[in-house]
C-alpha cells in the first residue's frame, strides 16, 4: 500500500512544476500587453498634444526649445527609442564607458577634464540576446541612444549644468558616473535626479585604479552609508572602463621596462544591468518618461499661453470699456443706452471667445451675460440706476443746450461722463470675469458663478477704474470738441 502511495504521488512534482512555469508565462504575457498598451496610448496623446498646441506666432517665441522637445519626444515614440544618458563629474570616464558600451572609440576622450563641452548622441547597436549565451534576458524595442553630457562641475559649468540636467529629462534610463568615494556635489546632482523619478544606475567606474580591498571598502561605503536612502544595492554596478594593466615590455637593448597599456573593458555587470532594465521595462520606461516631459512642457506652454492671453484680453476688455462709455455719453436717449450697452457686453463676450479658443454662439453668450450680471449685483444695480437716472437728465441738459446757448453742455458732460463711467466699470468687471470663466475652459469650477464673481471683484478697485476710465472718456469727448 506504502509503494503504491508513493508511486502516485511522484508525478505530482513535475506537474506543479509545469502549472507554476505556464502560470509565469501567463503573467508575463499580460504584463507585455499591458506595457503595449501603455506605449501606444503615450504616443497617441503626445501626437495629439503636439497636433492640437494651438499656439500664435506670438506665443511661440520662447518656447521654441519646448516645442522643439516635444516634437523630439514624439519621434522618439514613434522610433521606439530608448535613450540612456551618461551623467557626472568631469573626469569620471563617462565618455569611455559608452565608447565601451558601443565597442568603438565615438565619444571623444583626452588626458584633459572637461573633453566633452556639448551633448552628443550615438546609437548603440546591440544584439537580440545579452552577451551571456545561458542569460534569458531578450531585448524588444528598435533602438538603443547613449548620451554624453559635459560635467556637472565645469568652470563655466552654470550653462552646461542645465544642459545635461535638461538632456537628463528627456533621457529614459540615466547612468550616475563616480571615479571613488561620492562628493557632495555629486550627492546634491544625484538627490536632484532621484526626485525627478528617474530610473538610475549609480556606476562607480575606474575600479581598476584601486586594489581589491580598497574597491570593495569604497564600495560598502557608498552602498551603506552614502546614498542608501536613494539607491538600492541593486542600483549600483562597478566598472572599468578603458582599465590600464602593467605589461613587460623589451627594448631593443635587450631591457624590459613595465609600461601601463589599455586592456579589455569590464562593463559586463553594467551591460546586463541595462539589459535586466530595458528587457523588463523599456517600453514602460519610454512611454512613462515621455510622459512626463509632456506633462511639464505642456504646464510651461499652457501658463505662456495663458499669460499672453491675459495681457490681450485685458486690452481688449479696457477698449471695449472705453467704447462702452463713449457710446453712453454721446447718447441721450435711455433705452437706447441701455441696448447700446447690452450690445457691447455681448461683443466683448463674444471677442474674448474667439480669444481663448472656445465656439460661443450668441445665444450662450446673451446667457452668459444674464449669468455674470445676476452674480455681479451691485456693479450691474450701479449701471441700471445710472442709465434710468442721468440718462433722464443727461437728455433734457442736451434737449435745452441749444436753446441756452450751450449753457447747460458743461453740466451735460459731466452727467454724461459720470453714467458713461459707471457703464465702463459694469464692463470691465464683465469682461474679468468673463475671461476666468473663457480660462477654466469655459467652466465656473466647483464653487460657481457667485463665487467666481465675489472673487474677481474683491480684487478691482472700482474707484481707480472709474476715475481711469472718467479721465480718458474726458480727453476723447474733448478731442470731439465737445468743450464748455
Amino acid at each position: 500500500m506504502g509503494g503504491l502511495v508513493l508511486n502516485d504521488s511522484t508525478p505530482d512534482f513535475p506537474i506543479q512544476q509545469n502549472s507554476e512555469s505556464e502560470l509565469d508565462n501567463v503573467i508575463l504575457s499580460f504584463t507585455d500587453i499591458q506595457a503595449e498598451l501603455n506605449y501606444k496610448q503615450a504616443r497617441e496623446s503626445l501626437r495629439q498634444l503636439v497636433a492640437k498646441l494651438d499656439l500664435t506666432p506670438q506665443e511661440r517665441i520662447g518656447l521654441e526649445t519646448e516645442i522643439s522637445g516635444l516634437e523630439t519626444m514624439l519621434d522618439k515614440l514613434e522610433r521606439s527609442c530608448v535613450q540612456i544618458a551618461a551623467f557626472g563629474m568631469v573626469g569620471r570616464g563617462k565618455s569611455s564607458l559608452l565608447n565601451a558600451l558601443i565597442g568603438q572609440e565615438v565619444f571623444a576622450t583626452g588626458p584633459l577634464h572637461g573633453v566633452t563641452r556639448t551633448t552628443q548622441t550615438q546609437q548603440w547597436v546591440i544584439s537580440d540576446r545579452s552577451s551571456s549565451p545561458d542569460s534569458p534576458i531578450s531585448f524588444r524595442l528598435s533602438q538603443l541612444e547613449l548620451i554624453d553630457t559635459p560635467g556637472i562641475d565645469e568652470v563655466d559649468g552654470e550653462t552646461r549644468e542645465v544642459l545635461a540636467k535638461e538632456v537628463a529629462s528627456k533621457a529614459d534610463l540615466i547612468l550616475f558616473v563616480i571615479a571613488g568615494d561620492i562628493t557632495r556635489v555629486e550627492y546634491e546632482a544625484l538627490s536632484q535626479l532621484r526626485e525627478a523619478g528617474k530610473p538610475i544606475l549609480l556606476v562607480f567606474n575606474k575600479i581598476d585604479q584601486y586594489p581589491e580591498t580598497d574597491r570593495l571598502a569604497i564600495y560598502e561605503k557608498i552602498r551603506d552609508q552614502r546614498v542608501r536612502e536613494l539607491l538600492s544595492p541593486d542600483e549600483i554596478v562597478m566598472a572599468a572602463a578603458s582599465p590600464l594593466v602593467a605589461q613587460v615590455i623589451q627594448r631593443p637593448d635587450g631591457s624590459r621596462d613595465i609600461q601601463k597599456v589599455r586592456s579589455t573593458p569590464q562593463i559586463d555587470e553594467l551591460k546586463l544591468k541595462i539589459l535586466e532594465i530595458l528587457d523588463r521595462e523599456g517600453k514602460s520606461l519610454v512611454a512613462l518618461n515621455t510622459m512626463l516631459y509632456a506633462d511639464l512642457v505642456n504646464e510651461q506652454l499652457v501658463a505662456r499661453k495663458m499669460a499672453i492671453r491675459s495681457a490681450e484680453a485685458n486690452r481688449i476688455i479696457w477698449n471695449v470699456a472705453i467704447a462702452k462709455a463713449m457710446a453712453i455719453a454721446l447718447n441721450p436717449v435711455t433705452v437706447f443706452d441701455i441696448l447700446s450697452g447690452a450690445v457691447f457686453d455681448l461683443i466683448l463676450i463674444l471677442t474674448l471667445s474667439k480669444l481663448y479658443g472656445i465656439q460661443m454662439t450668441q445665444k450662450a453668450a446673451v446667457n452668459l451675460l444674464q449669468k455674470i450680471a445676476l452674480s455681479m449685483g451691485s456693479i450691474s444695480a450701479s449701471e441700471l440706476v445710472a442709465n434710468l437716472g442721468l440718462s433722464s437728465l443727461k437728455g433734457l441738459l442736451g434737449i435745452t443746450t441749444p436753446v441756452t446757448g450751450g449753457a447747460t453742455l458743461v453740466p451735460y458732460l459731466s452727467v454724461a461722463i459720470t453714467q458713461a463711467s459707471v457703464a465702463g466699470v459694469a464692463a470691465y468687471g464683465i469682461g474679468q470675469v468673463t475671461k476666468v470663466y473663457l480660462a477654466n475652459g469655459a467652466s465656473w469650477g466647483p464653487d460657481g458663478p457667485k463665487a467666481v464673481v465675489s472673487r474677481i471683484l474683491a480684487t478691482l478697485d472700482e474707484n481707480s477704474i472709474l476715475n481711469r476710465i472718467k479721465d480718458e472718456l474726458q480727453a476723447k469727448l474733448l478731442g470731439l470738441g465737445m468743450k464748455g
